[in-house]
């Protein structure tokens, strides 16, 4: 599956001049990493969104989110952000700040 490009530039864009986000293809798609830590990506056109476990249900509360169901069985913590929640940059930043925010305060990954 490949990805919105379009979509991935608007989340560069978004990110502005944070530092320490790094971008990789997975899941057939783009991620987006802070530290090494996925906090949102791109599937299609829709927003992979890391949001933890404590605001999963918020999230899910939201237009246009649903569970992100990439393995047969939702991944807690993670949702999708379908294209009618994201026309305005405005949204598109509200998700990545959200994410990204969430995923500094994770403790460091450890090397194996």
């Amino acid at each position: 599956m490949s990805f919105d490009e379009g979509l991935a530039q608007r989340v560069r864009e978004a990110l502005g001049s944070r530092r320490r986000v790094t971008e990789r293809r997975m899941f057939g798609g783009l991620a987006f990493l802070l530290d090494g830590k996925m906090f949102v990506g791109i599937s299609g056109a829709k927003l992979m969104a890391r949001v933890g476990a404590t605001r999963y249900q918020d999230a899910l509360g939201l237009p246009h989110v649903r569970e992100m169901d990439f393995t047969g069985k939702p991944m807690k913590g993670y949702v999708y952000v379908d294209s009618p929640g994201l026309t305005q940059d405005s949204e598109l930043a509200a998700w990545v700040k959200w994410c990204a925010n969430y995923v500094a305060e994770l403790p460091p990954k450890v090397a194996k």
